[in-house]
């Protein structure tokens, strides 16, 4: 019976095989993850939680030097994970818009937070969401749907989603 490792050259071709396919699944491993948006506080705060698609933002956000308010987005729900939403359109308020999501959470808002950065039309969102909004919001509201039926929901998480 013949060694199959009798020579150098066999050991040496053997070990630059595995370290090339090492290396390999090194940097498939490494490479871009999807992010669903999923994290403990966006399966577990709110009662609802939905993937959805921002629909528009109804003009610009004002400024937050001068008051703290929320401002009502319009979304097309995708996937409803959680609790029961009874149409595709929803209205959902966010406190603080211009703030990123990880820095909205003040004494006023009560638990709220994200990932998001920026809101930008188009984008997927994985909301955890309570309803209605009266029940946990009485500061100011910008509502330029105000004359449109639907519940309005209060954004208590929101991170990237996917479609």
């Amino acid at each position: 019976m013949t060694d199959p490792w009798r020579t150098t050259e066999d050991r040496a071709r053997f070990f630059l095989v595995s370290w090339l396919l090492a290396l390999g699944l090194l940097a498939i491993s490494c490479g871009k993850k999807t992010d669903t948006g999923v994290d403990r506080e966006v399966r577990t705060l709110g009662t609802v939680e939905v993937t959805a698609q921002l629909v528009e933002i109804p003009g610009e956000f004002p400024p937050n030097d001068l008051y703290n308010y929320a401002y009502v987005l319009k979304y097309r729900v995708l996937r409803v994970h959680r609790g029961q939403v009874p149409t595709t359109e929803i209205f959902v308020a966010h406190y603080n818009p211009l703030k990123p999501r990880f820095q909205a959470q003040d004494e006023i808002s009560g638990k709220l937070g994200g990932t998001v950065e920026k809101f930008k039309a188009g984008q997927v969102h994985r909301l955890a969401l309570e309803a209605p909004l009266e029940e946990h919001w009485m500061g100011g509201i910008i509502d330029k749907y105000f004359g449109q039926q639907g519940i309005r929901y209060w954004a208590v998480w929101t991170n990237p989603g996917q479609k």
